[in-house]
């Protein structure tokens, strides 16, 4: 029997945040894009969910691959749940992954799960980002991924030092912090959220593509943070991701001293 996922009609459901809409792709025969309001979110292949279609996501997928040996398995918590591509990229490449995904939105939890089928291993919890990371235990995961949203920003819970500093108590040794946002340039936002990781984590860098800093279009930004200083595998990390179809820049260590340019961490604005 075909599953949900081979059904080539558009699918739309209401959810709290909106209007979702799960829309194949012609060209992947068991591709979907996952969109809120007609924003993008996810796109998942069912048939090869090593397949990132979103350079931004290929970005994060980066930092993890390289945060640990190959095929290793990794205990990872991803706050914010959207398709779950990540989530199926890590269960394929990392088979035996201890996968947790926090999204606030069941009824879009719901749409993706009965139309895109989860990985059986990977636990989805309905619930507030901030809340799950502030009562989880201290050094329980390998890896976080933090991809939270309230329409196009990044909700105040989740944004400022008192969150870095709960998520940096989460990683074990060698751990890393994995985060998505969206900016304008110059990219004044990015600066004050990597000068706000660095308030909590030793080793911290910045992923855009170049002409983002100096563009007139909104795109994401990725923030790589280790808990101790040479954590996060720089050389590597900027060969990698100039070298993908849409390339990106690394800024770190002194760099990116230079390019934050004074910016302060942002105060815990979480009540």
């Amino acid at each position: 029997m075909a599953t949900h996922g081979n059904r080539r009609a558009t699918i739309f459901a209401r959810v709290a945040s909106g209007t979702a809409t799960l829309e194949p792709d012609p060209a992947r025969e068991q591709g979907w894009t996952v969109c809120v309001d007609g924003v993008p979110q996810s796109y998942v292949d069912l048939g090869d969910p090593t397949f990132l279609a979103f350079g931004y996501v290929r970005r994060v997928a980066t930092v993890l691959r390289l945060g640990a040996p190959a095929a290793v398995p990794l205990t990872v918590l991803h706050l914010g749940g959207g398709g779950l591509t990540l989530p199926r990229w890590i269960s394929t490449t990392r088979p035996g992954s201890v996968q947790t995904v926090v999204e606030h939105d069941p009824l879009l939890l719901a749409v993706v799960a009965r139309t895109l089928p989860l990985p059986e291993a990977v636990r989805v919890e309905v619930g507030d980002a901030r809340a799950f990371v502030d009562a989880a235990a201290a050094g329980s995961y390998d890896a976080i991924v933090t991809d939270v949203f309230q329409g196009a920003a990044m909700p105040a819970s989740v944004a400022g030092v008192g969150f870095a500093a709960a998520a940096a108590r989460l990683l074990r040794p060698g751990g890393v912090l994995a985060m998505n946002l969206t900016d304008l340039p110059p990219l004044s936002y990015s600066r004050i959220q990597a000068a706000t990781l660095r308030a909590a984590f030793g080793d911290v860098a910045l992923i855009a593509p170049p002409g983002l800093v100096r563009g007139r279009k909104a795109g994401n930004v990725v923030l790589a943070a280790g808990v101790v200083s040479g954590d996060l595998p720089v050389s590597r990390l900027a060969a990698a991701v100039a070298r993908d179809p849409e390339p990106a820049r690394v800024w770190h260590g002194a760099d990116l001293t230079e390019f934050l340019g004074g910016a302060k961490a942002r105060l815990d604005g979480y009540a």
